[in-house]
This record gives structure tokens, C-alpha cells and sequence, in this order.
């Protein structure tokens, strides 16, 4: 047994490696429909899963709808003067259909085809979670859930360990949409949560374990895992020094 230290963003790049092997993704990359909805994990899988394909131009700058940055930094400082939000990523049969979103593809979504919806909320216990909502008609998980549940469209939730939060997300989701309280609303939403455990054991067979948490100097937010088997060193190996999330959109500032 060995312990790794995973950072946020090195367990994003793991997720997203894990996702790119998933055999629901391949599948639907040769038959059928994925639909990638932007978020900053989500954000890793495109790059993956668009880099397997051979495609180009895709960029994680701007994917995303909303975002949790620190007191000190401007939502608007996200990203590079004039990027703008590029729109989910679509993939129709193998077929990359780029500036399309969630919403323009709901309704023809059916049992072949795949959502990814990140979370904000992870319940590791009970493999679920939630997501938190902005908008006031649920944004695009609602309009994801009319495929999931009217037309049984496959929904895989990758999430970082990162954002494991005690308690039950029934009850938390009840709190934070009661007419008494602020700020965002929250859903707890059926689907196959995907976290870094997940990838490990689809990437190499092994098991892994969350043991600790915590960090400085840039491991704020990484988790200690402690993994059963062979393979993950290799795995890791090639993840644990991605760099943080925005790093790359400010170096040439």
C-alpha cells in the first residue's frame, strides 16, 4: 500500500484521464451523442477526450458557466481580455460540433447518449451529489435531467474529492432552498459520480482510499489517498504536477 498526495488540479487531470477510458464515453464517441457541459473539471475531460479524437482549437479558458474564486480575484480576471464563453462541448458520432450547448441539443438526447455534469457538492459516503444553482429556471442540469430521467440518458458526475461535504445533501439541499435563505440553490442530482477513487480503479484495477486532507504553498484543497494494488504510481506520476487551474491563462500577463 502507498499513500499520494493529489492536488485540486492534479485530480481534475486524473478524473479527466479516467473519463477519456470510460467505456459509456467511448461508446457514445462511436455511436451516439456526448455532451460535455462546460465547468472547469469538465474542462480537463474536453481536452482528453478532443485530444484522443485529434481534434484542435479547444481551449479550458472560459468553459464554464460559474466559478469560485478567492476574495481578492475579479470574476472578469478569469481569463484573457476577449475570451468568451465557447460553448458546451458537443460531440455528435465521433463528430466534434463546436459552439453548440446543453440547450440546443435536450431534446434529441436518448438512451445512447451521455451528459457530464460537474458538482459542487460531494457526499463520498453514499456516492452522490449536488450541484449548486444560479438560475432561476435550474440552468443546464434541469434541462439535462429531462433526458436523464424522461428518456434515460446516461449522466456521469466527475468530481474532485476536494468537495466532499459532511452531512446529507438532502437535507443541506433543503436548507439552502428555503424562501428564508441567500445566495445559490442546490440539487442533489441522480448519476454515476466519478471522482479520483474511480479513475484509479478503472485506470489500473487498484483501490484507493482517502486517509487525509490539506495543504499550503499551492496544496491547499489536495487529498492524501491511500491505494491497494499496482499501477497508480505510474498514473499519478503523470498527473501530480499539473499545474493550478489558472496558472496557464496568466502566464503571459
Amino acid at each position: 500500500m502507498k499513500q499520494f498526495l493529489i492536488t485540486p488540479a492534479a485530480g481534475k487531470r486524473l478524473i479527466a484521464v479516467g473519463m477519456a477510458h470510460h467505456p459509456a464515453i467511448r461508446r457514445s464517441l462511436k455511436k451516439g451523442m456526448l455532451v460535455i457541459i462546460a465547468g472547469t473539471t469538465n474542462g480537463y475531460i474536453a481536452e482528453e477526450v478532443l485530444r484522443q479524437m485529434g481534434e484542435e482549437g479547444f481551449s479550458r479558458e472560459g468553459f464554464h458557466r460559474g466559478i469560485t474564486v478567492p476574495p481578492w480575484v475579479e470574476r472578469n480576471e478569469m481569463g484573457r481580455a476577449g475570451s468568451e464563453f465557447p460553448g458546451d462541448v458537443v460531440i455528435r458520432d465521433g463528430e466534434w460540433q463546436r459552439g453548440l450547448t446543453i440547450f440546443d441539443v435536450a431534446d434529441e438526447l436518448g438512451r445512447d447518449d451521455v451528459v457530464l455534469k460537474g458538482a459542487n457538492a460531494l457526499d463520498f459516503s453514499s456516492g452522490r451529489a449536488a450541484v449548486y444553482i444560479g438560475h432561476p429556471a435550474g440552468g443546464t442540469i434541469l434541462s439535462a435531467l429531462q433526458a436523464v430521467v424522461g428518456r434515460r440518458t446516461r449522466l456521469i458526475i466527475p468530481v474532485g474529492l476536494e468537495k466532499m461535504v459532511p452531512g446529507d445533501l438532502d437535507e443541506i439541499a433543503l436548507k439552502l432552498n428555503s424562501p428564508d435563505a441567500e445566495g445559490p440553490r442546490m440539487l442533489p442530482i441522480p448519476g454515476e459520480v466519478f471522482t479520483e477513487v474511480d479513475a484509479i480503479r478503472l485506470l489500473t484495477g487498484a483501490e484507493a482510499h482517502p486517509v487525509a486532507a490539506g495543504g499550503v504553498c499551492g496544496a491547499e484543497g489536495s487529498v492524501y489517498l491511500l491505494v491497494e494494488g499496482e499501477g497508480a504510481e505510474k498514473i499519478i506520476g503523470a498527473v501530480e504536477s499539473e499545474p493550478p487551474y489558472a496558472e496557464s491563462f496568466f502566464r503571459d500577463r
